[in-house]
């Protein structure tokens, strides 16, 4: 069953035209000195929050008071394939655009429409400070921030303080390399924030209001827009650390029970079998985020992590 849609995608054909010489791609350089701010949107062709986030930054002239500020749209080709009958397939086209940032897919023999757009994006990441990357979830999980585990993130991200949860990767995803490890990014020795914000399910008003706000959040936290604060306190944060990224690895995947996402087992129980093998919690405790709705061998079937202290 379909979901229902509070958001759907609208012409972006207007900001085809940007001035980086790199399609889809806007950068506004205030003249003073300060960071250089990436909000990127689209990894994934359905997250359609991050679309209404960018939209919001253009369509109300947002500049930044100093350093510069950069907006992209990632993914537009598969975007433009969403059909509302199968509204989950416009992810991607062919590889996932938020799993080939390493310098050997981005330098290797392969092609794909999102290789091709990495490749032309990569000059816009080394250029940029900080990266916000902008997604959201199949399921109506609460909202949460994915990050490698460097000081330099986590102190932006508590101090911008939405989402209030927070995936904290000690070891990288596991899975590819996404654009926030992209080079510098990715390293511990590094410099600059790079963050994604995981703003709700694909397709509610609520996710579309949450990636907006943690734009206009992101972008103060780095001086480059004044924002009011918050009228209401905001949240306790809760973080958990990435434990293990197991992958669909057999046609036959099942879930031992159902899950959306931040249910919890106990260490040993069983989260899922695929074919012969099982998918067991390796500690008390361990909170599943991110369950595929739909198995598919060689990508991702779910995230295991555990609360931090």
């Amino acid at each position: 069953m379909n979901p229902s849609f509070e958001v759907l995608p609208r012409d972006l054909s207007p900001y085809r035209a940007g001035n980086v010489d790199v399609d889809y791609v806007h950068r506004f350089d205030s003249g003073r000195a300060g960071p250089h701010v990436l909000v990127n949107a689209l990894t994934h062709g359905n997250e359609f929050c991050g679309m209404v986030a960018a939209c919001h930054l253009l369509d109300t002239g947002v500049r930044p008071l100093k350093g510069t500020l950069t907006v992209s749209f990632a993914n537009v080709a598969a975007y433009e394939s969403f059909d509302t009958e199968r509204p989950f397939d416009s992810r991607q086209l062919v590889h996932n655009l938020n799993r080939i940032w390493s310098a050997e897919q981005l330098d290797g023999p392969q092609d794909s429409p999102e290789l091709r757009r990495a490749r032309d994006l990569r000059s816009v990441v080394d250029a940029a400070d900080h990266v916000l990357d902008i997604h959201s979830t199949s399921q109506p999980v609460q909202p949460f921030w994915v990050y490698p585990k460097f000081e330099r993130n986590g102190v932006a991200a508590l101090a911008i303080g939405q989402p209030a949860v927070h995936l904290v990767m000690p070891q990288g995803l596991g899975s590819g390399t996404p654009l926030i490890q992209h080079g510098r990014l990715g390293l511990a020795d590094g410099t600059g924030v790079a963050m994604v914000a995981e703003c709700g399910q694909h397709f509610l008003r609520a996710s579309s209001d949450l990636a907006t706000a943690v734009a206009l959040d992101f972008l103060a936290h780095f001086g480059l827009i004044e924002r009011d604060a918050p009228k209401a306190p905001r949240a306790p944060q809760q973080r958990f650390e990435l434990l293990q990224t197991c992958m669909v690895t057999h046609a036959d995947f099942r879930f031992a029970r159902p899950l959306i996402g931040f249910e919890t087992f106990a260490a040993g129980e069983l989260i899922a079998t695929q074919g012969p093998d099982e998918i067991r919690a390796p500690c008390d405790q361990c909170t599943v985020l991110m369950p595929t709705r739909e198995p598919i061998i060689g990508r991702e079937a779910v995230y295991l992590a555990r609360p931090m202290a």
